[in-house]
This record gives structure tokens, sequence and C-alpha cells, in this order.
């Protein structure tokens, strides 16, 4: 439980270990199997990362959506390098015994937005039913997370959260979004699902990366991010850019000139950047920044050189947790609805601009 108080503590994003549950049957075919994992000691033994937390959660690849029709009433279907997996609780809780997470979730049955009524109240019944099954098979030690899912409906959503902290569980994992649901209806399933949770136990949400979905996050109550917004944007090219303590309005500031940039990120790989001998951002304290220029990246991108993503992920994550900082700095202060709304408001205001630009 140590681990898991410091990660709510400090409101930091979660080391988690999705991408590699959903790469098991290339595990088990291809590299070290979970048994040998478990010899190891475990995750945190094997990446020697004692000190990390670790959490699991049972989800498809990064690179595809769920693909609710293939799971059932035994188990849950994931993508695989080897075709979609079946994965029942009790084979779950095996794995989940092998890796020794910190934190892991119980399996659940996610569904995109555009399900229909039936196929969404089925998702949250399985994911009760298999959350009182992995509570029952618990072997695995670690802070179990009830499941919450129940896709765009609040009724739904409501029912399985009021089923889930009925049980005894660590904490809540929430998931379902940034599965087809707007920005606009967000707001009222997260909240739809906070009321109802204890406010002592941490809540965890997965789909939520972008800044302005984490401040949405955080306005309706969650503590803990679990996101694949760095990398995304890292295989890309991108930078963040964003000020971190929300962004001045000033019209000279945006220019025509800023190809491959929307004040929250650059793109690196635009020719404009070929000879731009300035770090990412000025005064960034990260190694990247400290060290080398958006001329220097940008010809690693384009020879598709490996230091180049590397150069990348270590800004993008120092400026990630930077602004998890300014958040909790907000939060402290009291002041943290005046920051979201200065966040929002600057972002509204930029591309608006560049819409103007653009008419020019």
């Amino acid at each position: 439980m140590e681990v898991l108080s410091r990660a709510v503590q400090s409101g930091t994003v979660c080391v988690s270990s999705q991408k590699y549950y959903s790469d098991k049957c290339n595990i088990c075919l291809e590299g070290i199997s979970p048994q040998t994992i478990s010899k190891i000691g475990g995750l945190h033994k094997m990446l020697g990362l004692p000190d990390h937390g670790f959490v699991a959660i049972p989800g498809d690849s990064i690179q595809c959506l769920p693909e609710c029709n293939s799971t059932n009433k035994l188990g849950a279907s994931f993508e695989t390098p080897c075709g979609r997996s079946l994965v029942k609780p009790v084979e779950y809780v095996e794995l989940i015994s092998s890796l020794k997470p910190n934190i892991w979730t119980a399996l659940a049955d996610e569904v995109p937005a555009w399900v229909s009524d039936k196929r969404n109240k089925t998702s949250v019944d399985r994911t009760v039913r298999w959350l009182d099954e992995c509570i029952q098979l618990n072997r695995a030690g670690g802070s179990v997370f009830g499941s919450i899912v129940g896709g765009s409906s609040v009724q739904e959503r409501e029912r399985c959260a009021q089923e889930v902290a009925s049980r005894s569980v660590s904490g809540y994992w929430i998931g379902g979004f940034g599965l087809g649901e707007s920005m606009d209806e967000r707001p009222a399933l997260l909240n739809a699902v906070t009321d109802i949770l204890e406010e002592e136990k941490p809540r965890l949400v997965s789909g939520l990366g972008l800044p302005e979905e984490v401040l949405q996050g955080v306005a309706a109550g969650i503590d803990i991010f679990d996101s694949t917004y760095i990398y995304h944007l890292t295989l890309g090219g991108f930078a963040l850019t964003f000020p971190l303590d929300g962004v001045e309005t000033n019209v000279s500031a945006f220019q025509s000139t800023n190809i491959g940039s929307d004040q929250t990120k650059v793109n690196l790989r635009a020719t404009i950047y070929s000879k731009d001998a300035s770090p990412i951002v000025e005064n960034c304290k990260c190694y990247t920044c400290q060290n080398h220029t958006k001329a220097y990246i940008n010809h690693l991108l384009n020879v598709h050189e490996m230091l180049a993503q590397i150069l990348l992920e270590i800004h993008n994550t120092h400026h990630y947790l930077s602004f998890f900082r300014s958040v909790r700095e907000a939060i402290k202060s009291g002041n943290f609805e005046q920051f979201r709304l200065k966040f929002s408001e600057s972002k509204r205001y930029h591309l608006a601009s560049e819409a103007a630009v653009a008419c020019m």
C-alpha cells in the first residue's frame, strides 16, 4: 500500500503494464513466459525497478478498439500478435500472480460508446460478475481495484459504480473512456461514477490523456491517470510546448510562420525546424532541452534514428509530469478551477487565432 499511497498523494501518472498484458501471447510464444517472470520475482525485479509502482490493467492493444463481439460470458477477448485471445478470470488472476504488480484491476468487459443498450447492460453484468470471481480467486496480493464500465450510459455507469462500491476493493478503475464518447458528454459520465464512490479510496481512469481531458478528470475527482498519450505523441514526432502556468493571450504571439505548431505541441518533423538552434522549450530543465536543439531532433527524426524518440520521450515525459505538478499546486492553493478555465480559454483562443491566420 506504500506505493499506492505515494501515487495518490502525488497525483502522478501510473507506470502501467497494460501493454505488457495485451502482448501476453507474444511473450508466451516468443519471449519470457509468465512462469519465468514469477521465478525472477515479478515485473519489479525483471525490469530492475524496485521502487516503481506497476499497475496491471486488462485492456486491448493501444492500436485497436475493444472487439466487443469477441468477448463472451466466459471471459474477455484481447488482441495479440497471434490473433484475438479469450482470457478467463482464473487465467487472468494466475497471470497477475506472476507479474506481481502493486495495483491490479479486475477483468472488465469494455465496450465502445456506440453499442446497443442491451450490449452495454451485458458488459456491466459481466464486469461485476468477473470482479466477484477475481476477488474470490485472488492469490496475487497487491491492491485490487474494482472495474467500472457502462459505456455512454449514465444509468449503467451509476449501476456499475454502486455494485463495485459495495465490494471489498482497495480502489476503483474507471474504464471505457476514449472509445467514442464526446468531450461534452464526458463530465456527466465521470460525475455519475465519482459521486457514488468512497472518497477515501483512489480512483484510477484510463483513456484520458490530453491535458484538457486530464483537467476534466481532476475536476470530477480522479486521482490517478493511466495514459498512452506521451507514447503516441512521441511516435508522431511531436513535442509538448504549452506553458505550464496557463497561456497568456497575446495576438502577436501567434504568427503564420508557426508551421507544425498548435500552441500545445510542435511537430519536429516539419522543415521549419531543420535550422532552429533553440531547445524545444526555453528554460526547460529536462536533459533533452539542456543539451540538444530542435534542428538536431528534426535531423534524427528525418533519418529515422532511434535516438530521436528517446530524446523526445524524455522531454515529453518531463513536461507532462510538470503539468501534473502545476495541477497539484493549483489544487493546494485553491485555484484549480481558475487554472482549468484559463487553460481551456487559452486553447480556444489559439484555435481561433490559427483559423484566422489560415483565412488570410
